[in-house]
């Protein structure tokens, strides 16, 4: 039988990002919380963590914290039925990609928070990855561009993020004087969220045009607007955002030309948008509370994104 104590401290470990972090979250010496994990390794007779500059956990690692994920949960729903034990506030760990977390996601969530009492941790992956972080049991449900789920877990489309190129009037003269042209992509530098971002790839692939590009790099949504707007490059953006821009008149859906407004930005390619299916992602024994998320996310799915191609499916 696991000694759940020992599991908390490989948790809390790798939760902090090192020991002398767990130790201060738990209110212990590092050397007491390395003796926990040593004796977790010596009862199951293997190794649970790499221990390396960066601390990651081995295959029997992640099976122990996908438990200890399902656990808490379960563990929340058991307090929630027993009010003398004060469960309080359930704290859900997701995984969110950057444009979802800058778009809909607050607005689409606000309410379940209220009703169910829920904290969320939220971790901020490239749509493309956030699913390891479900391989590996660091959360309990993520949203990403996969629908085939991980072992026990499921899988329910959402929608599509949908993404239009946009630049500075600005931008569009000094590189776009002549039309949106191979050659001039070849020169202007894109914007890019990171190495892990290939939308921009995508758009340039319509043109012929292959890696490597000048582009900048910047792991924020709201900085990605902002740098088109200053001017510094061109990117894809979410339909979203650009709606807000629209709303402020700061986007101006035309044709490259003579007639830019100054702090606007403009469509480099009208009427041609690149479509990212969502899929949202939960253990299969997660407890009330993610079921209660999960039926939450695909009632509102349709408001907030465009639709999936083919009839939404469940795995």
């Amino acid at each position: 039988m696991l000694d759940y104590k020992l599991l908390e401290a490989l948790v809390v470990v790798l939760d902090q990002g090192g020991f002398e972090r767990g130790a201060r979250h738990l209110g212990l010496t590092q050397s007491a919380v390395s003796q926990r994990i040593k004796l977790l390794e010596a009862r199951l007779g293997q190794p649970v963590l790499v221990r390396s500059p960066r601390l990651a956990p081995t295959p029997l690692g992640r099976r122990l914290l996908n438990h200890a994920q399902q656990v808490r949960l379960l563990e929340s729903d058991l307090l929630g039925e027993m009010p003398a034990l004060g469960g309080g506030e359930q704290r859900l760990r997701l995984a969110i990609n950057a444009d979802s977390l800058a778009t809909w996601w607050p607005e689409a969530i606000g309410r379940f928070c209220e009703h169910y009492r829920v904290l969320f941790e939220l971790v901020v992956e490239d749509q493309e990855v956030a699913l390891k972080r479900m391989r590996d049991g660091d959360v309990a449900g993520c949203i990403c561009d996969s629908p085939t789920p991980v072992q026990g877990a499921r899988s329910h489309g959402l929608g599509s993020m949908r993404y239009r190129a946009l630049a500075s009037p600005a931008f569009m003269a000094r590189y776009f004087a002549d039309g949106v042209t191979p050659e001039a992509l070849r020169q202007a530098p894109a914007i890019v969220f990171g190495p892990d971002d290939r939308l921009q790839h995508r758009f340039l692939a319509r043109y012929g045009v292959e890696p490597p590009f000048p582009h900048h790099l910047c792991p924020s949504s709201e900085g990605f607007v902002g740098l088109a707007l200053a001017g510094l490059g061109y990117g894809m953006v979410p339909e979203r955002q650009a709606e807000r821009e629209l709303s402020e008149g700061r986007l101006q859906e035309i044709d490259p030309g003579p007639h830019l407004a100054d702090g606007r930005l403009v469509d480099l390619s009208p009427g041609y948008v690149i479509d990212v299916p969502l899929y949202w992602h939960h253990w299969r024994q997660g407890g009330r509370i993610l079921d209660a998320l999960t039926d939450h996310l695909l009632r509102l799915g349709d408001a907030w994104l465009a639709p999936l191609p083919g009839p939404k499916r469940q795995r």
